[in-house]
């Protein structure tokens, strides 16, 4: 064999595994990251900021929904926190907070992140609402808890527990 068709042979072996390796990016699994718009069925909107190295991140929270309605809703800050260091990227855990800005309560979220098919990202969550108490006999009164859905850009749905 010539060198040139030695020559030849490598050049359309490496112009094919360049080919093939560019195609590939067709196939990368989606990760779900938590960043973007997040809505559930009942109408709240959450904001979360891309997280960083360690899975910290922090966000926003305009609920639709208050069991007083005298109060006027505020958008509150969240802060949390997502599971970096799973061997299942395209589906982590996370937990955050949200800390109301208009009531005497906090909210606590943990979850789970689903990669649908079509690539789209669900948030499975549970939350615990915890109010303040008058007293410590009121004390049992003060937790809710709610199973939400919260899909990127889109309605979803919950469901109180």
């Amino acid at each position: 064999m010539s060198s040139s068709n030695t020559r030849l042979g490598t050049v359309l072996l490496s112009l094919t595994l360049i080919s093939w390796i560019a195609g590939a990016e067709c196939f990368v699994i989606k990760k779900c990251n938590l960043q973007g718009q997040w809505k559930n069925e009942l109408g709240s909107n959450m904001t979360l900021g891309a997280p960083d190295r360690n899975g910290f991140f922090t966000g926003t929270y305009l609920t639709a929904v208050t069991a007083n309605k005298t109060l006027v809703i505020k958008q509150s800050p969240l802060t949390g926190n997502l599971n970096m260091f799973t061997a299942n990227a395209q589906q982590r855990v996370f937990g955050f907070l949200v800390n109301w800005t208009f009531s005497d309560s906090v909210t606590s979220f943990v979850g789970q992140c689903f990669v649908q098919k079509d690539g789209t990202e669900r948030l499975q969550t549970t939350w615990l609402l915890r109010g303040s108490a008058a007293t410590e006999e009121d004390n049992w009164s003060q937790t809710r808890r709610v199973h939400c859905v919260f899909i990127l850009g889109q309605a979803a749905h919950c469901n109180a527990q």
